[in-house]
Order: structure tokens, then C-alpha cells, then sequence
């Protein structure tokens, strides 16, 4: 019996070793990684930079209290927000999202949230409020009261946002919810209706952010402003760290007392962040989104024309594959780890490819193949 709480449905093997964009399991079997540890590790497993500043940092002081300056924070800060904007350091995505919840309310006085159908912001208390999957939230109700649901890239959300609104919040892709691309001309109209009546805009990057797509964080691509950001996961390839980064404006609604963390931004997470946004360049960048035309080409060529392809969406090196429901994800996701790949499911019987950007363009093209002859060999099997 095991000590730990079955949580998690988890894979038949334990991954104990990696380097660049291979995974090895304790069986020494080798993988083709395309999740980054659900969207974590876009520098891989070996990272040169990330691993100096990590140990030379455990060679020193590991922990402080937040009632002390930190230098290591500041320089964080400073590479990682937007011009205007100021962070706040938590360990995780969904603890960035909480404290967005938070200060929203405080910030405008106001305690209604609209957030959207399919979207998923974390599994905490106040992150789970704002999760529009119910299936996420059954069995832990009441949740927190006054927020409301809209449909996604639907104009009727419009009419949900009033003067009582304290904010809206989104994923820009909503990625647990099947790799969902916003309507660029729908956000912008949402934006403005944010404005009109008074409504901060919150958008969680915390799967799209810090390079995922292709920019520092996507909704770069969609022509808005958020007046806050949440992010988490690649931020520290690996190690807990997550930001709620906030317009210059909000400062004074979370001063001292309001809101805190025993763990957020403690050194070590700091140097591992620090150590991701030194290499998150516009060269790097663009090298992002050379890849994901790559993947994209080899994609429509490769996967789209198979009958049991229904849709591909895609932002950078952010994929879903929607299959048609003769054929069960889990089971691609199967054969696929038996041919020495690792992937993803999301919403709506789709494969979720969150390969590390430093991925070679050889690999892509080598994973896209992988993923069309699993495909046929799950379609052969389902039809016997």
C-alpha cells in the first residue's frame, strides 16, 4: 500500500533522470519528451546557466523571511514584468491567481468576477472559484460566492460585465480546456468593456507565459493590456515559483499585512528564474517561433489529413489535437510511451503537445512522426 494519497492517476513508470529534451525512466528507458512537465521545463533537463546559478545559490542561505529586503527578487522583477507593472513572488500558478483574486477585490472595493466556461486557474479554494470546469469542483462546495461564468470568445459575455464587476479572468489559450485560442477582436472588445465599466483584466499566462508561444508572455499577440498577469511554471524550469505581476496603480491596495508567503520567492527559486529570463532573448524567441512553424507545417501535412483528426490549434509550441471520440486520448497517450514519446491530454479527447523550446527542429519533425503512426495503430485497434 502506498504512503500517499492516490491524488494523481498516474503512468507506469517513474521518470529519474533527463537531459536537454530526453527523459529516462527507472527501467533506463529513454523518451521523446513533449510535455516539459506540463509546460515547466522549456529549457529542458540540463540546462547549463539554471543549474550554475541554482548551486551556487545552495552553497549559500536558502531561505529568508519576506521581512527582509531581497536583491534576488528585484532583479527578477525587473527582467520579468512589463514596463509599469510590479510583482508580487508566490510558489505556483494557482497561488499567483489567488492573489490576483485578491487584489482585485481590494483594489476597486467591488467583488463580482466574471471568469469563462472551459478555463482553468487552479485548484486552491479562491482558484477553483474561478475554474469553469465543474467536474474540477465537485464534491468541494460552497465555493467562493460572486463569481459568474461567460461564454468564451462570445460577444454575450459583454453583457455579464456591469459596473459591479470587479474583474475579469482569462486565459488567453485556455490551455487544460482543450488548447482554446481567444478571438483577437473579441479580447479587444472585452478590454473595452472592462474599461467602460470599471473591471480590472486579469490574464492567467501561467501555461502560455515565459515564452511558450513564441513572445515573453501571448496575450502580447492579442493587442491588449492587462492591468494584471499571473504566471508560474516555466518560470522556474522545475523549481516552485510563481508571480502576480500588477499595474503600477494597484501598489497601494496591497500594502504591508495584506497579503503574504512563508516560501514566495525564496532565493533558490530566484536564481532558478533569473537564470530563465537571462535566456529568454529576442533571439531565443524568435528560434521559438521558427519551431512552431515547424511543428505547424509538419502538423497539417502529417496529422491534420487522418480521419480521426478533428481540429489542431495552435499558438507557438502550445498544440491540441482534438481526436474524434472513436479513438480515446489515453490510449494515444499509451501507445506513445510504449514507443518512447510522452505527451499530454486536455478537454475534449485532445492531445496536448508542451514540448521544451529548445527543442531541434530534427526532434519535431521526428515526434510529429512518432504521433501519426501511434495514431494509426490506435485507429486499427479500435476498429477490430
Amino acid at each position: 500500500m502506498s504512503n500517499l494519497f492516490h491524488t494523481y492517476n498516474q503512468f507506469p513508470m517513474e521518470i529519474v533522470d533527463g537531459h536537454d529534451w530526453t527523459l529516462i525512466d527507472n527501467q533506463q528507458k529513454e523518451y521523446l519528451d513533449f510535455t516539459s512537465g506540463i509546460g515547466v521545463c522549456s529549457f529542458g533537463y540540463s540546462n547549463e546557466l539554471i543549474n550554475h546559478l541554482v548551486t551556487n545559490q545552495i552553497g549559500k542561505v536558502w531561505h529568508t523571511s519576506n521581512l527582509y529586503p531581497s536583491q534576488a527578487q528585484e532583479e527578477v522583477a525587473k527582467l520579468l514584468c512589463p514596463d509599469g507593472m510590479v510583482a508580487f513572488f508566490c510558489n505556483s500558478g494557482t497561488e499567483a491567481n489567488e492573489a490576483a483574486f485578491k487584489l482585485a477585490r481590494k483594489a476597486t472595493g467591488k467583488t463580482n468576477v466574471i471568469a469563462f466556461k472551459n478555463g482553468f486557474h487552479g485548484r486552491t479554494y479562491g482558484s477553483m472559484s474561478l475554474t469553469g470546469n465543474s467536474h474540477i469542483s465537485e464534491g468541494f462546495a460552497p465555493l467562493v460566492p460572486n463569481v459568474e461564468f461567460a461564454e468564451y470568445n462570445s460577444e454575450s459575455a459583454f453583457e455579464q460585465v456591469t459596473d459591479d464587476t470587479a474583474a475579469v479572468i482569462l486565459e488567453v489559450v485556455q490551455g487544460e480546456g482543450g488548447v482554446v485560442l481567444a478571438d483577437k477582436q473579441w479580447l479587444t472588445e472585452l478590454q473595452e468593456v472592462c474599461h467602460q465599466c470599471g473591471a480590472l483584466m486579469i490574464v492567467d499566462e501561467v501555461q502560455t507565459g515565459i515564452g511558450r508561444t513564441g513572445t515573453k508572455f501571448a496575450y502580447e499577440q492579442f493587442g491588449i493590456e492587462p492591468d494584471i498577469i499571473t504566471c508560474a511554471k516555466a518560470l522556474g524550469n522545475g523549481l516552485p515559483v510563481g508571480a502576480m505581476l500588477g499595474k503600477e496603480k494597484l501598489v497601494p491596495a496591497f500594502g504591508p499585512g495584506s497579503h503574504g508567503t512563508t516560501f514566495g520567492g525564496n532565493k533558490v527559486s530566484m536564481a532558478a528564474a533569473k537564470g530563465v529570463l537571462q535566456q529568454l532573448t529576442p533571439e531565443f524567441l524568435d528560434s521559438v517561433s521558427q519551431k512552431a512553424n515547424v511543428l505547424k507545417e509538419e502538423l497539417a501535412v502529417q496529422i491534420k489529413p487522418l480521419p480521426v483528426v478533428k481540429s489542431i490549434s495552435q499558438l507557438g509550441m502550445m498544440v491540441g489535437i482534438k481526436l474524434d471520440d472513436q479513438v480515446a486520448v489515453a490510449d494515444v497517450i499509451a501507445d506513445l510511451q510504449k514507443a518512447g514519446m510522452l505527451t499530454l491530454s486536455a478537454e475534449h479527447n485532445t492531445l496536448r503537445l508542451l514540448p521544451p523550446l529548445i527543442i531541434s527542429e530534427g526532434d519535431i519533425v521526428f515526434g510529429v512522426e512518432k504521433i501519426k503512426s501511434s495514431l494509426k495503430n490506435v485507429m486499427v485497434v479500435e476498429e477490430q
